[in-house]
């Protein structure tokens, strides 16, 4: 019996030592959402994404398209400035992953890794241009299921807290090119899941 305690402390210590689970907080002014990541499915997706956040890459930065019905998008480090019209159109991968070149940071992007979690409400997804591999830093997340994206973007995580949230930013006034009137801008940072799970 003894043998058996002690066997279970050990396993306990073991078990409570692995790699801590992380989880992004995107803070705005209608308030934060959680993401959860699925790094079994896309990998360097997830990786470039907390590496950008650990970076600060996110910071200050706007959702830029924002359309009822479909989807929020953010990420593009153009959006900083005050010109709306290059909103949408930059972004890089936070590391080279043998897409674009080396030694031209601005060139690097996600190679795809489509996988077959579905694009429902609360899916955090990669946008890209035509060419498959083509992602950078620019994200979006659905407000509702839009499943024609399945398997033509890589969905990389999900929603788990502040939907309501995504809902208010959507719902903003927006212009011509569905850019909000006022900028929403974010911050994203990397906590432990547990912090959330214990809130």
């Amino acid at each position: 019996m003894k043998h058996i305690l002690i066997i279970s402390f050990i396993l306990i210590f073991f078990l409570g030592c692995g790699p801590v689970e992380e989880v992004a907080v995107i803070s705005t002014q209608f308030g934060d959402i959680v993401i959860a990541f699925f790094p079994e499915v896309a990998p360097k997706h997830v990786e470039s994404f907390m590496l950008h956040a650990r970076e600060g890459y996110f910071d200050g930065t706007t959702f830029h398209r924002v359309i009822p019905g479909f989807v929020i998008q953010g990420g593009d480090p153009n959006t900083r400035d005050e010109n709306r019209m290059n909103d949408g159109l930059s972004g890089r991968a936070a590391r080279f992953y043998n897409v674009g070149t080396e030694a031209d940071t601005t060139s690097w992007a996600l190679p795809a890794e489509f996988n077959d979690c579905p694009h429902v409400r609360g899916a955090l997804s990669m946008a890209r241009s035509q060419d498959h591999n083509s992602a950078g830093s620019q994200f979006f997340i659905c407000v509702a299921d839009v499943r024609r994206l399945d398997n033509k973007y890589t969905v990389f995580g999900e929603v788990i807290r502040g939907l309501e949230a995504v809902d208010r930013i959507v719902n903003t006034p927006r212009d011509e090119r569905d850019n909000p009137l006022e900028p929403v801008a974010m911050t994203i940072k990397l906590i432990p899941r547990k912090d959330i799970d214990e809130q």
